[in-house]
């Protein structure tokens, strides 16, 4: 398998995408692009990568417009790698519409295990696709802002974006 990834700034950091032929595979923020593209080749291990054209790569201005604009939802294929249980979670978590928020156990009823909250925060943890998942969305029961992959100070900024929480 061949990936073809692109990385560029943004207000919350380094943002790395790729793509497979099937579609957007990874879209990681960090502080780091060194440590963005070798948890790309931990994820992928027996891809090859290929840098894109920064200059014209389609699919990372789309994230990077996701990360920068509240609600930014981009209509690109995926091509998501995960367990049967992560993809359900991923898939409910695309169901959350900007400017609103679920908890990990309303997920874990809405895909028909409702004891399986902390495992929805481990799938929530594997989401590949940064702000295109928007596992930020999803707070505890008592609606605190708990772990984020990419940081818990970027999950406030992306809800502060999204007006979902007031700015600290």
């Amino acid at each position: 398998m061949t990936l073809h990834f692109s990385t560029g700034s943004s207000s919350l950091g380094v943002v790395l995408a790729a793509a497979s032929s099937r579609g957007v595979c990874a879209v990681f923020i960090g502080d780091d692009e060194n440590q963005l593209v070798g948890e790309l080749k931990s994820r992928f291990p027996k891809a090859t990568l290929l840098p894109a054209d920064k200059d014209s790569n389609p699919l990372l201005e789309s994230a990077l417009r996701a990360v920068e604009t509240r609600g930014a939802n981009a209509d690109l294929p995926f091509d998501l790698r995960g367990t049967d249980f992560q993809r359900r979670v991923w898939e409910a978590l695309r169901e959350i519409p900007s400017g609103s928020t679920s908890t990990y156990a309303a997920i874990a009823a809405q895909i028909g295990r409702p004891r399986a909250a902390r495992a929805v925060a481990q799938a929530c943890g594997a989401n590949p696709v940064a702000v295109f998942i928007p596992c930020h969305r999803v707070v505890r029961s008592d609606r605190g802002i708990s772990g984020y992959r990419w940081g818990v100070n970027r999950k406030r900024a992306l809800l502060q974006r999204e007006q979902l929480v007031p700015a600290a």
